[in-house]
């Protein structure tokens, strides 16, 4: 089949993009002609065609409906058999709902979040259009699928969950031989310490706040914590201080090596307070890595009692207790069960899916000049 993908530029430091990254070399393994369309900063990638979608400079609140008109002028121009969109744009066969609902992130989140409020009823109008429009829509877990159908109403019979999937050989237990005490050594953590790792950009919607406090309980008081990720680091710095352990944080930043930190960590703490299903835990998972995350995150469908833990958002009493229930726990047998957990999310399986899927469309041209 002759595909188009919308997406923004895959980049390095998101589990996201990372998994998109790995969806689109499947697809192109499984013999599927393959176009990206992506503005600029797109890496080319191997067997994929690029079209580089050019957006002139426009403020903030624009940039999202221009994005969504750009792509439309592009896709109209060839004949596709199926166009999939990955944002929220307007001429697309299949729409992956990766990011979830924009309506259900603000009501996660809190008053405070609806500041900017022209941007908020742009994306929310276009968001409720391509719920409406799009005749195939694709939630990443069954939490982003229930969100969908109860606040927009979408049947059942358009809507499909497709979990993301995972690199395998990527992150795996075996990783810990090779990259564990370097990046223990590189961050400063001793190598007897119990260590905990947060990854993610965004700190307060993944939750930070929570982790932070959460170390401060543990029973434990030579546990660390490593925090990688895109952001403001400077007030949880400051929290870090006036809980006392600042000393037991290193702030990393974004990094391409996450490997190395999963083989570095002991367990993964992500208490999120909205995440669709953040692709840390099943790279996490993968690696051997016991998770602890919330009932607002879609990937807590892959963790369960033998593999972490899963809390409300914004309890840190009770990511603090299930951590220490975790540290208390056999490392060998959370491992094993971590690693089992993640092997059913393959890249196989998701393209698999999606071919299903595609297979119901009608012809590309004549969806799209109907819609």
């Amino acid at each position: 089949m002759k595909i188009l993908v919308i997406s923004r530029p895959f980049v390095f430091h998101g589990g996201v993009e990372r998994a998109t990254a790995g969806f689109v070399t499947a697809l192109v393994a499984h013999g599927h002609e393959v176009h990206l369309l992506s503005p600029p900063g797109q890496r080319p990638m191997a067997g994929v065609t690029l079209h580089r979608l050019v957006l002139p400079p426009v403020p903030a609140p624009a940039r999202v409906l221009v994005l969504a008109l750009s792509a439309r002028l592009t896709v109209r121009r060839r004949a596709w058999d199926a166009v999939q969109s990955h944002e929220r744009t307007l001429s697309q066969d299949v729409y992956r709902a990766g990011e979830g609902c924009h309506r259900a992130y603000l009501a996660a989140m809190g008053p405070r979040f609806h500041r900017r409020a022209a941007y908020h009823r742009l994306l929310l109008a276009l968001e409720r259009r391509v719920f409406t429009r799009t005749p195939e829509i694709v939630a990443i877990s069954r939490r982003g699928a229930e969100e969908i159908a109860r606040l927009y109403s979408v049947p059942a019979a358009r809507l499909t969950v497709v979990y993301n999937g995972v690199d395998l050989d990527r992150y795996h237990p075996d990783n810990r031989a090779h990259y564990r005490a370097a990046a223990r050594r590189e961050a400063r953590v001793p190598a007897e310490a119990w260590l905990v790792l947060f990854a993610g950009s965004g700190f307060e919607r993944k939750g930070l706040t929570t982790a932070l406090e959460a170390l401060a309980r543990l029973d434990d008081a030579r546990a660390h914590l490593v925090v990688l990720g895109k952001g403001d680091a400077r007030p949880y710095q400051a929290l870090a201080e006036r809980l006392g352990i600042a000393a037991r944080v290193a702030w990393l930043g974004p990094r391409p090596d996450i490997e190395r930190w999963y083989a570095a960590a002991d367990v993964l703490a992500l208490p999120t307070r909205y995440e669709p299903f953040g692709n840390v835990h099943l790279e996490a998972l993968a690696s051997g890595l016991p998770v602890v995350t919330t009932t607002f995150a879609g990937g807590a469908e892959a963790v369960s009692p033998e593999c972490g833990a899963v809390v409300e958002p914004r309890d840190a009493a009770a990511v603090g207790a299930a951590l220490d229930r975790l540290r208390a726990a056999d490392p060998a047998s959370l491992t094993v069960a971590a690693r089992a957990a993640a092997e059913p999310f393959t890249y196989e399986r998701q393209v698999t899916a999606f071919e299903g899927i595609y297979r119901r469309l009608p012809t590309a041209g004549f969806t799209l000049r109907n819609r």
